[in-house]
């Protein structure tokens, strides 16, 4: 594998229960309310430097998602979708990549189908276990609170990026399990 040209080349996640805990919060005037943890959108930010595309593929629609992947840079926003593997499979399509060479990131069983075609799978710790069952990696952590962070770095590794990506953010080669500073 060469490490300048990942196998995975789009990352796409679902949103509630993913990127958020789950719980939405509605106003008396019908606005919802989610709270996203800044990690998660830290690991997010790393994708493009190593040419992997960023993208949301949720069941539900909300302006607080789009605003959110504006702030993310994140350009692929599908939103409303009751097919997640479709609109996985009809993104790639456009983007001339393989299912394969495609990531998901879902907590429930409506991700499953999105999971199975992608080429990495993952889910929060707190995920449906039929998810996680079909999980590549289930992150100790739960949606909303650095899940997603912790299956980018996941990815990162298993694609022999994270050591680069960690070095051109600090300045320093990432200090070995156990070592430390």
């Amino acid at each position: 594998m060469n490490p300048s040209t990942p196998t995975i080349r789009l990352f796409a996640m679902d949103v509630d229960g993913t990127l958020t805990d789950g719980r939405i919060t509605l106003t008396e005037e019908g606005e919802a309310h989610k709270t996203f943890h800044a990690r998660d959108g830290g690991g997010i930010t790393l994708l493009p430097s190593v040419g992997i595309l960023p993208a949301i593929i949720s069941g539900r629609a909300s302006a607080v998602t789009e605003r959110r992947a504006r702030e993310l840079g994140i350009d692929e926003v599908h939103q409303g979708v009751s097919d997640k593997a479709a609109c996985l499979a009809a993104l790639c399509e456009r983007l001339g990549l393989e299912p394969a060479q495609a990531a998901f990131v879902g907590d429930d069983l409506s991700d499953i189908p999105a999971m199975r075609i992608a080429g990495y799978a993952a889910a929060p710790a707190d995920a449906a276990p039929e998810t996680c069952a079909v999980a590549d990696f289930t992150a100790a952590l739960p949606g909303g609170a650095g899940a997603v962070r912790q299956a980018v770095e996941d990815l990162l590794r298993r694609e022999g990026l994270w050591d680069d990506v960690v070095k051109r953010m600090t300045g320093h080669a990432p200090l070995a399990q156990g070592e430390s500073a």
